[in-house]
């Protein structure tokens, strides 16, 4: 440009460092390397013709070349550690590299390419143009380089390119770590004065020494790379107020108990200050704090999903949140029915705090806190009448009927959100017992209908005293009929039933032994028991309960099994059927059920894994937990052969799961 002189030099970047390269030579004759790669590589890169400038003079990918690259630009809060003898040697750092691939001749090859293509396009066009043409060409002077614009030129990127290409190799010799030459290079790391040599530098207070170690610096916060939006370490969250600090932590988390957040702040912060922090940006619910749904969806926002604005999800994610007060368990067909909202956002609502259980509904994700409840019973108190007004506005909002709403608690079982856990399993278990009962009767009843003849009509029996087999018909008539329990009727019927059909425990007559197997409903159940057991091998009772409704479900109506089968009956049939109970010791704290408590395994089922597995259950009837390498032990040693990996794979698969490197019985892990 002609005006190239006036241009002013605003600002002038020189590099702190110097780039370095280091080229390292491939091991052609390695197995793992590709010839014909290497090959085809240093082709495109020299073409068929090599000469002095070819990058691979062998025709053959024989090196690699590594460039740095600058880490850090403050290095001084850094130093290399070097421990020796209960001794802490430090060495300051003055620069840190990183070495990358280069590729370079990737570029080399892209020239190559376009310059035979140039060649072959030229080529073409010679062709049609005469030997003979005259061509005219314009020669022009170049006047003196001002010393402003060869400034410039030196510190342009082509100049430093050139430059940089134009240095020589300098050669290395590598020094394995063992050598003797390393050694003597690591020798630098140590301080030689340590021997008794009093250092002044380190005659001052730990804070004074820490403070020269790791001197404020004032680039660090320039040349921090900037992180996602939606990410903050523990240690930028502690710079921030305390009230930021909690609304980011339960903007996170979304659920959480008042001790993990006491946890995650500090032991220093004041439990006073929290509270009153936590209760403007959560809600208490069973106990535990659930993030206000302004928080999440702050004015003038929509939803992903359906486009529908913040107001009207706050309004639906607060009815979840005040179902949660009520109950353990949602629906979310009932709260999409209330709320009139799209099923993802919905989903979202409940994935926020709840988590899904099979065949029962979204049940709340945390225990019942009933710790803080009686620890703090003013804020209880303040967060119950926060959530009376919730739950006037739902009502209004939502028309919610009366038998949408839950009744209202006695006076004195508290709020209707912070029933304890233990008084809905006694309130559930007291319903069982009713229930039962019902079931019971009604059962008893249909049994005595199975039982009594069926009578035609106007059709009269003569009734006539049982005979004994062998007796005469003389000694029939005169003797009478014994309805004492212990009488002779009572040996020959039980419960009113044939001996077959008798319920009982030992054989009579030459029966087999009588007992619920013989009724169609017992029958119906030992099926469905074998054909479980056979599939699965190893089954906790309620994980047996599971599948058995999930069983019931499946079947028409008005089936045998509907008449009502109760857990006892349903152990009795698990241990016909040729299972074991294996008393599987639980730890002390197990947050398992009863039901998840009761493990039952089959015991034999005929093929070649019986004595395997029998072993695997008796080493799971004295520990909870067991490593792969004891199991392995203990069936070779039982066994006396030493098994294969399938076979232990095998036995492993049926009956246990895998969890943090131990081994527990299938349905017994707690993670």
């Amino acid at each position: 440009m002609a005006n190239e002189e006036d241009d002013p030099v605003i600002q002038e970047i020189k590099p702190k460092q110097q780039k370095v390269e280091l080229e390292m030579a491939i091991d052609t004759l390695n197995p793992n390397y590709c010839r014909s790669k290497g090959e085809q590589i240093a082709l495109n890169v020299d073409g068929a013709c090599a000469d002095e400038t070819s990058t691979y003079s062998s025709k053959l990918m024989d090196k690699q070349t590594f460039c740095s690259s600058q880490t850090t630009s403050n290095t001084s809060r850094y130093a290399a550690a070097l421990y020796r003898q209960g001794e802490l040697h430090l060495t300051p750092l003055h620069g840190i590299l990183q070495l990358r691939p280069s590729f370079s001749y990737l570029d080399k090859a892209d020239a190559k390419h376009r310059e035979r293509e140039a060649a072959n396009e030229a080529g073409d066009s010679s062709q049609d143009e005469a030997e003979d043409d005259v061509k005219q060409i314009t020669v022009r002077f170049s006047r003196p380089e001002s010393e402003q614009a060869r400034q410039r030129r030196v510190q342009s990127y082509e100049f430093l390119q050139k430059k940089h290409a134009e240095e020589a190799w300098v050669h290395l010799h590598y020094y394995g770590l063992k050598d003797s030459r390393s050694e003597h290079e690591r020798q630098y790391l140590l301080c030689p004065g340590s021997s008794g040599v009093e250092n002044t530098e380190l005659v001052k207070s730990p804070s004074e020494y820490l403070l020269m170690l790791m001197p404020p610096s004032q680039e660090e916060e320039k040349d921090k790379p900037v992180a996602p939006s939606n990410v903050l370490s523990m240690a930028q969250l502690r710079t921030l107020p305390l009230a930021d600090q909690i609304k980011i932590l339960m903007k996170n988390v979304k659920v959480m108990p008042f001790a993990n957040l006491m946890s995650l702040l500090g032991p220093s912060i004041d439990s006073v200050a929290v509270l009153r922090g936590i209760q403007k940006v959560a809600m208490l619910v069973q106990g535990n704090w659930v993030v206000k749904s302004d928080i999440l969806y702050p004015k003038d926002s929509s939803s992903p999903h359906s486009g529908v604005p913040a107001e009207v999800l706050c309004r639906g994610r607060d009815f979840v949140m005040w179902k949660f007060t009520q109950s353990r368990w949602v629906v979310r067909k009932e709260v999409a029915t209330v709320t009139k909202l799209c099923a993802e956002d919905v989903k979202d609502f409940l994935e926020h705090m709840a988590v899904v259980r099979i065949n029962k509904g979204w049940e709340f994700i945390l225990p019942y806190d009933g710790e803080f409840i009686k620890k703090h019973p003013d804020v209880v108190q303040r967060q119950h009448m926060l959530w009376t007004g919730i739950q006037a506005k739902l009502e209004k909002v939502y028309n919610l009927v009366k038998e949408t709403m839950p009744k209202k608690p006695d006076a004195q079982s508290g709020p209707a959100g912070l029933v304890s856990g233990d008084q809905r399993i006694q309130v559930a278990k007291t319903k069982a017992q009713q229930n039962h009962a019902l079931l019971e009767r009604e059962l008893q009843r249909r049994k005595e209908q199975l039982r009594a003849p069926a009578v035609p009509p106007g059709v009269r029996i003569k009734e006539e005293p049982v005979s004994e087999e062998g007796e005469d018909d003389d000694d029939e008539e005169e003797q009478p009929m014994d309805t004492s329990p212990s009488g002779g009727l009572h040996s020959r019927l039980a419960n009113g039933l044939p001996p077959g059909r008798a319920a009982g425990t030992d054989s009579f007559n030459g029966h087999p032994p009588p007992g619920c197997a013989s009724t169609p409903v017992a029958r119906e159940l030992r099926a469905f028991v074998e054909a479980t057991f056979q599939r699965q091998f190893v089954l906790t009772l309620s994980e047996l309960k599971r599948l058995f409704n999930l069983h019931l479900a499946s079947l028409p109506p008005g089936h045998t099994l509907f008449s009502g089968i109760s857990d006892r009956m349903l152990q009795d049939t698990v241990l016909a059927a040729g299972c074991k109970q294996i008393l599987v010791p639980f730890p002390p704290q197990t947050a398992a059920s009863p039901d998840e408590q009761k493990v039952f395994a089959l015991w034999e089922s005929g093929d070649m894994s019986d004595q395997h597995r029998q072993v695997l259950l008796e080493i799971f009837s004295k520990n909870y937990r067991v490593r792969r390498n004891m199991i392995q032990s203990r069936l070779t040693q039982e066994c006396g052969e030493d098994l294969s990996k399938q076979e232990v794979d095998k036995v492993l698969k049926d009956c246990c799961v895998s969890y943090g490197g131990m081994w527990y019985l299938k349905g017994t892990v707690q993670s």
